[in-house]
């Protein structure tokens, strides 16, 4: 993904002069700008925030991250009960052996 000339704060300060009255035009000639990229940042603006400005990830990629790190947890959460569970066998069967060792 190219990267922009122009920062996440610039970007929200463009939409700011927009709804403070500000033409689309004359933002647009100010910045080095298309009327294009402009309508396409305050797309972006409206559905993300600054924020999609920050990171470059659309919204479908927040949702596809937002779903991996749910996952993540699940898993790490599976993995600690197989490891909790394994450990109980295995002193389970050192009681066990630890008693019959005894008894001889």
């Amino acid at each position: 993904m190219k990267s922009s000339r122009h920062t996440a704060e610039q970007v929200a300060f463009a939409m700011r002069q927009v709804e403070s009255g500000t033409s689309v035009l004359e933002i647009c000639w100010k910045m080095g700008i298309a009327e294009q990229t402009f309508y396409s940042w305050k797309k972006k603006f409206e559905t993300m925030g600054e924020a999609g400005f920050r990171h470059g990830m659309t919204p479908a990629h927040l949702k596809e991250n937002k779903r991996l790190v749910k996952e993540n947890q699940v898993l790490k959460k599976l993995l600690a009960e197989k490891e909790l569970e394994g450990h109980l066998k295995s002193e389970a069967l050192k009681k066990k052996y630890a008693l019959a060792i005894k008894n001889k």
